[in-house]
């Protein structure tokens, strides 16, 4: 299916609220586009997220991640495409 994407993105700056708020409104936005996937904190203080579905959508989520939360300042997303694995997580996790 060369629609579907797999992302894996990496999240630099400061997460405001704390990182339970970035990661909340990340799910929401992932439910609004219907990917699966998970987000969660990491030990050096980033924030990964792994999300698959539509390419349109994920191009929106990677786009939105740039911004994030109204708490965050993102400085910074690093992204690498993988091959889809046609893995539904759902709902989608928070780590």
């Amino acid at each position: 299916m060369t629609d579907h994407k797999r992302v894996y993105a990496r999240v630099y700056g400061r997460q405001g609220a704390g990182r339970v708020a970035f990661r909340e409104y990340t799910r929401r936005e992932v439910a609004r586009l219907g990917l699966s996937g998970w987000v969660g904190n990491l030990p050096d203080g980033t924030v990964g997220v792994m999300f698959e579905g539509a390419e349109a959508h994920t191009g929106v989520l990677l786009s939105w991640l740039t911004t994030g939360s109204p708490f965050s300042v993102v400085t910074k997303v690093e992204s690498n495409e993988e091959p889809p694995s046609g893995e539904k997580t759902s709902p989608f996790l928070i780590r």
